[in-house]
Order: C-alpha cells, then structure tokens, then sequence
C-alpha cells in the first residue's frame, strides 16, 4: 500500500512538472531573441487590443519592393491603458516604425520594444522586455 502511494505521488509530481514547462515557455518574450534587434517600418493592417498581449500586424516593404506581413506583440492592455492608450491608438493605414526582439524562429515578428508614429515614441508603459 505504502509503494503504490509512493509510486502515485511520484507520478503526479512527474505529471506537474512536465505540463508546467509549456505554460512557462509562453510568458512574455520567451518565443523571441531579446540580445537581437530588429527594426522595420510599414502599413498597419491591424491592431487587436487584446488579452494576454496586443497584437500588430503591419505590411512591410522589403528592400527590393516586395511586401512582407510582419507581426508584434506588445504587453497586456491594461500596462497599456496605464499608459495612456485604447483600442484606437493605431489604426489600419498608419504609418509606424517598430523595433523589438525578432522570433527565436525566424519567422516575420516581434516582441516590440518601442513604436515610432508620426515622429514620435509612444508609450508602451514599460513593457518592453515582459
């Protein structure tokens, strides 16, 4: 009796530790090279002010004139509420700048660092790097 609990405790211990790793891997930036930089400049084709990270997608011309689809994520709305934005701080056809750690997989996106629109920063409420 004493091994089969044994045996069940171990199991679940087992159990939690491996179906903790993928919850863990998904925090923040942990899909993106934050030691890398990446900057580019296009067309917002749409911004989702959603839970848990605001999304962006933008087309990007790259340099020989071919469109890219480019994605970023920022921090949650409320740290950007807090900052002073809404659902209506970019908008499909701005024109933004964008700077972040580009994805471990290569793959067109970002965890954005900071947004430039019409010469100036905007506040990402200091969530930059989480």
């Amino acid at each position: 009796m004493r091994n089969n609990k044994l045996a069940l405790c171990l199991v679940a211990v087992f159990g939690v530790l491996i179906l903790s790793g993928p919850a863990f891997a998904h925090h923040g930036s942990a899909a993106y090279d934050m030691s890398k930089t990446v900057t580019v400049t296009g067309t917002v084709n749409d911004f989702q002010f959603i839970n848990p990270h605001v999304l962006l997608s933008m087309d990007v011309k790259d340099p020989s004139g071919k469109v890219e689809k480019w994605e970023g994520e920022l921090t949650s709305p409320n740290r950007l509420t807090r900052a002073g934005w809404t659902k209506s701080t970019l908008k499909p056809g701005d024109q933004i700048t964008i700077v972040g750690g580009p994805a471990k997989s290569g793959s067109t996106t970002m965890w954005i660092r900071k947004i430039t629109k019409d010469g100036e920063d905007l506040d990402i409420g200091g969530g930059g790097d989480n």
